[in-house]
């Protein structure tokens, strides 16, 4: 078992790197799905907006609800790595199941099931790359993670595509492909990762009375994730710019190439912006990032020609790149050691649980209101967000 790193300098050791590349496997497996299930719903089930909304968040509530115990538990345990394996073994077993739906309440519990074993293995991991990594590069570490990570992103709405074209509207041939890349990265899991045990073991208020609460964290990250759960509110799932791009015109085949578009602009930008953060705190990229994804949304709101998705995905990898690790970062920068993924955990679990309204009220403002509606919601609440960020955290 590999004890916590500790220094204010160092090379990126080797469970950063693995912990990347199963991420990079896992990704390519995820990310192959994500621009085609939302086609595959509305077009070959005939499901409405709401119900798609209503999955996502039903899914992503439930992944960040699993997060939250899933980080306490293994700071509880002193063990990273079992919960990473239970997740992403569960997550690669139920994501080629979804070829086989017939219906969208099918795929409604199959997605559930996948964002729960995604939600298992996210904490852990995250503490488990926090532990193996001096703080002076933690950003770094992070950064490297999520590049990695999302050049698997980047790579799985290419293979969708690559497939599609194989096989010209047969949605059920990718899930049926995203079995292998996801046998890869549990491989790698299993063989080459090695566990980390976190600092002062049974020393912090979570272990000692088995609860799970915001009011453990130190009172900046509470204003922290108070203001992570308002921008959740209003950031519905990603579905909902993939139907945008084809309301505005985007050929169905080129959707997955326009979401390779963001994943890639997001893998360019993560590491740098990692590097960035060592340098000039966390704080300025996440409102960097906040106020970009108030710009994009308000853009998707606006647009009204195919042309415009391709400037408005590629803008969208930054918002990402800028946020997604130094959000983790920030929080283990200031978590006390002991109670590190419980932290991550508790963060994850509120703004997942946000996940659920945002996305089933952008469903319903999509089907009653107008395609615009959801974005401009979104708009609203990143610009309170990135206020908030800059005056109270």
């Amino acid at each position: 078992m590999e004890q916590p790193i500790s220094g204010s300098a160092g090379r990126l050791s080797r469970n950063v790197v693995v912990a990347g590349l199963v991420s990079l496997f896992t990704d390519i497996s995820s990310e192959m799905l994500v621009p085609v299930l939302p086609l595959f719903l509305s077009m070959v089930l005939g499901t409405p907006a709401t119900a798609i909304g209503l999955i996502e968040g039903t899914a992503e509530a439930m992944a960040s609800l699993a997060k939250a115990f899933s980080g306490y538990l293994s700071d509880r345990a002193g063990r990273r790595k079992p919960l990473m394996v239970l997740g992403y073994g569960l997550s690669n077993i139920i994501k080629p199941l979804m070829g086989f739906a017939g219906s969208w309440g099918q795929i409604l519990a199959l997605r559930v099931s996948d964002r729960f074993g995604k939600g298992l293995r996210g904490a852990p991991r995250d503490a488990l790359i926090a532990e193996s990594s001096p703080p002076s590069i933690r950003g770094k570490a992070f950064g490297l993670h999520r590049a990695m990570d999302t050049v698997g992103a980047a790579v799985g709405p290419l293979a969708a595509w690559l497939i599609l074209q194989a096989w010209p509207g047969k949605y059920r041939a990718v899930f049926w492909w995203s079995l292998l890349p996801g046998a890869v990265s549990v491989v790698l899991l299993l063989f080459f990762l090695r566990d980390t045990r976190p600092e002062n073991l049974t020393t912090g208020p979570a272990l000692r009375n088995w609860s799970i609460s915001l009011g453990q964290l130190p009172p900046r990250l509470r204003r922290f994730v108070l203001i992570g759960t308002l921008f959740a509110l209003g950031n519905s799932s990603d579905a909902f710019l993939i139907l945008k791009a084809q309301n505005m015109g985007l050929a169905a085949v080129l959707v997955p190439v326009a979401y390779f578009a963001f994943n890639a602009s997001y893998a360019l930008l993560s590491y740098p912006l990692g590097v960035i953060s060592d340098r000039i705190g966390r704080k300025p990229l996440l409102i960097t990032g906040f106020t970009a994804f108030a710009l994009i949304y308000a853009g998707f709101a606006l647009a009204d020609a195919a042309w415009m998705a391709w400037p408005l995905f590629i803008a969208y990898g930054l918002y990402y790149a800028a946020t997604e690790g130094s959000q983790k970062t920030h929080i283990t920068d200031h978590a006390p050691a002991d109670i590190r993924g419980t932290a991550i955990g508790v963060f994850n679990a509120l703004t997942g649980i946000a996940a659920l309204p945002a996305s089933l009220v952008a469903g319903l403002l999509w089907d009653r209101f107008s395609p615009a509606a959801p974005f401009l919601v979104g708009t609203v609440t990143a610009t309170l967000s990135a206020i908030l960020l800059a005056l109270w955290e």
